[in-house]
């Protein structure tokens, strides 16, 4: 078997000389202990397809009657490895009928083709398809590649893109029925002045964080929502189900909220994000008071007194800023959904902002920071979801995932209230009738 020469490439004639190989390179293990591994392991594959021809054809130059097939040479093809690809030799079977027969053990290697993952988690880690050649070429970036090794910056950026592509598509594909979703969090990114990308991203009955969906869209508008949502539905999200969303404020994720889950459904509105906005509207010698105001409120067990100290800011502000005091009621029940629900104070503060989300669209916007030109709304779409998928791996659970019962019990409540109130309201109608 012959080792690595300056243009990477590796051929394996028989399990004995691999072996030999293997000894000579463990003498220069000093100078390259990525060239031992890579020998050893081609030497490795090389008896295993030795054997494999073996229990095909039988022991060499026997006449058995029970073999499958007859020798038939030797050819040499590409394997993908950490540092691009290499052309590993080895033998041909062919059955009575003249038809080759697979070896297991290539068909095996050829499958798990590492040079695929390899460069999606790269350029996941922001490393550039141009610098992809350097990155994998260890220990010092500077060992030579051929051509057709793999290593190019189009084949790395082709290698993305198909396997982002199979990706996008499993994952858009997932059944999320046996998914036990509480919490539903959706927030939009925009891409480029006309391409906004609206993500969810849902917390179940453990605390366990998951991406659902994306889409994308002109704008953040009820359109883009609603098709997300409808998609959801489809893929087995049961509308039924008493759940907890929480949005930034956009009046166009309500709408297309209650349209599909209930005018009842249970919104609630980041805190963090109303509250900046107001402060941002202010002159800065009211920011101190406002500001604390604004935690009193949220920090509240009550939603009525809450309510009151809410509407007493808004009084105040009527004379110095009346715009920011009519901000300040917009949408004041939907900032205290998780007040009224009477959840315990560790899970209130966990799910009264779309830090979550958030956290999620940072990854996204990590990942996305070296594409310089976005040629459609399928790039978008697959390079999202791979920093949603990535973002995934370093999910934690909820902080107050024991207190997700309480939440549970608490919605219920709503739910059932709500339709009580909806029949009696149906009630009245018809005896007036």
């Amino acid at each position: 078997m012959k080792t690595c020469n300056t243009k990477g490439a590796v051929s394996a004639s028989s399990g004995i000389g691999g072996m030999e190989a293997v000894d000579k390179a463990f003498g220069e293990l000093s100078q390259s202990f990525e060239r031992f591994c890579l020998t050893a392991g081609v030497a490795a594959l090389s008896a295993m397809m030795e054997k494999d021809a073996e229990e095909a054809c039988g022991p060499r130059h026997s006449r058995s009657g029970s073999r499958r097939g007859h020798r038939w040479g030797r050819t040499s093809g590409p394997i993908g490895f950490h540092g691009g690809k290499i052309d590993v030799e080895r033998p041909r079977v062919r059955a009575s009928g003249g038809h080759e027969l697979v070896l297991p053990s290539w068909e095996q290697a050829v499958k798990e083709d590492w040079l695929g993952p390899w460069a999606m988690n790269q350029m996941l880690l922001n490393v550039s398809t141009r610098k992809f050649k350097r990155s994998v070429r260890l220990p010092d970036g500077h060992v030579p590649a051929p051509a057709g090794s793999g290593l190019s910056k189009s084949a790395a950026s082709r290698q993305f893109v198909a396997l982002s592509a199979e990706r996008l598509h499993e994952w858009m594909a997932r059944d999320l029925s046996d998914l036990d979703i509480l919490v539903i969090q959706i927030d939009g990114i925009h891409i480029t002045e006309n391409l906004v990308l609206v993500a969810a991203i849902g917390i179940d009955g453990n605390g366990e964080k998951h991406p659902l969906a994306l889409h994308e869209g002109a704008t953040e508008n009820s359109a883009v929502v609603q098709a997300l949502i409808d998609d959801l539905v489809e893929r087995g999200l049961d509308p039924t189900v008493p759940r907890l969303f929480v949005i930034d404020g956009s009046k166009a994720l309500s709408k297309a909220i209650r349209r599909s889950f209930g005018s009842h459904t249970p919104i609630q509105r980041c805190q963090i994000h109303k509250a900046r906005n107001i402060i941002e509207r202010l002159p800065k010698s009211l920011h101190a008071s406002v500001r604390r105001t604004l935690r009193q409120a949220w920090e509240l067990h009550d939603a009525d007194k809450a309510e009151k100290l809410i509407r007493a800011l808004a009084n105040r502000l009527e004379r110095e800023a009346p715009g920011v005091a009519g901000s300040i009621l917009e949408g004041i029940d939907e900032i205290l959904t998780v007040v009224r629900l009477g959840l315990p104070e560790e899970l209130r503060r966990s799910l009264a902002c779309t830090n979550i989300i958030e956290n999620l669209m940072g990854t996204i916007r990590r990942v996305c920071r070296n594409v310089k030109r976005w040629n459609s709304a399928g790039m978008a779409l697959r390079w999202t979801a791979a920093a949603m998928l990535e973002a995934k791996k370093g999910f934690r659970r909820l902080k107050a995932h024991k207190q997700l019962p309480a939440l549970r019990i608490a919605l219920k409540a709503h739910y059932e209230k709500a339709n009580k109130s909806n029949n009696n309201g149906l009630a009245q109608k018809a005896k007036a009738a």
